[in-house]
């Protein structure tokens, strides 16, 4: 089994949040044959019960970025594909089990908030967040998780908690130091869980549903496809495409 890691800030973390290139990355996992996408990220709580340190293994987000492109489909080429169960419960179990033996406090689900940023949030923006139940709230989990769908790529979240962004009075408001220190301090943990849940994995992958979810999910009749939007996807839709002509 061969494992492919990709830092999505650039060695270093020299690109902020808005200038990831997440169509880039999610097409490259592709193209080098990756069929799993396991997300590790730092986030803030939204949740007294959520402290720096825990892991949560998301199930669901809300898509609050606006300065991103967000599917590799468009003109010459659209396609719909369903969002309604963002990830794969088969990988965010094996993740939550592989965290809980690499001896961190894990929990199963929870709702993600993606923020365009790079600033942090204002305290109204903190608590208008809580309001709608979310229970952390981060900067790169959108449109990654689209885009992995849009690639057929089953997803898996785990997210990290550093802070409780600015809504907790009795808590100091979220800093890029606070961060890195919880971060370093848990940094093993995420090692281990990456080599635990690699260990895990059965020796031969159970299908997915996700793997023909473009099955239906194209529209844009054939002869009125753009060549070069066709060759632009040969990595990402090119299985459902080649079925078509079958």
């Amino acid at each position: 089994m061969r494992l492919v890691f990709l830092p999505r800030h650039g060695r270093g973390h020299r690109l902020p949040p808005t200038a990831v290139n997440a169509r880039a990355n999610i097409d490259a996992l592709k193209r080098a044959g990756c069929t799993d996408v396991i997300s590790l990220s730092a986030v803030g709580s939204l949740r007294e019960a959520l402290e720096p340190g825990d892991f949560v293994v998301v199930d669901q987000f809300i898509d609050r970025t606006f300065a991103r492109e967000k599917s590799f489909f468009g003109p010459g080429l659209a396609a719909h594909v369903s969002m309604a169960n963002p990830v794969c419960p088969r990988l965010s179990a094996l993740a939550a089990a592989a965290g809980r033996d690499a001896g961190a406090r894990v929990v199963e689900g929870g709702c993600y908030l993606a923020m365009e940023g790079p600033q942090f949030s204002t305290q109204a923006e903190s608590a208008l967040y809580r309001s709608w139940n979310c229970d952390v709230i981060g900067m790169t989990g959108m449109p990654e998780a689209k885009l992995a769908r849009e690639a057929e790529l089953p997803y898996a979240s785990v997210a990290m908690v550093t802070d409780y962004d600015c809504w907790h009075e009795a808590v100091a408001h979220v800093q890029v130091t606070h961060i890195l220190e919880v971060l370093s301090a848990n940094a093993h943990k995420a090692r281990d869980l990456v080599r635990r849940l690699a260990a895990a994995l059965p020796a031969k992958r159970a299908a997915s549903p996700i793997d023909t979810c473009l099955d239906g999910a194209l529209i844009t009749a054939p002869a009125a496809r753009d060549p070069m939007m066709v060759a632009k996807l040969a990595a990402v839709a090119g299985r459902a495409l080649k079925s078509e002509t079958a």
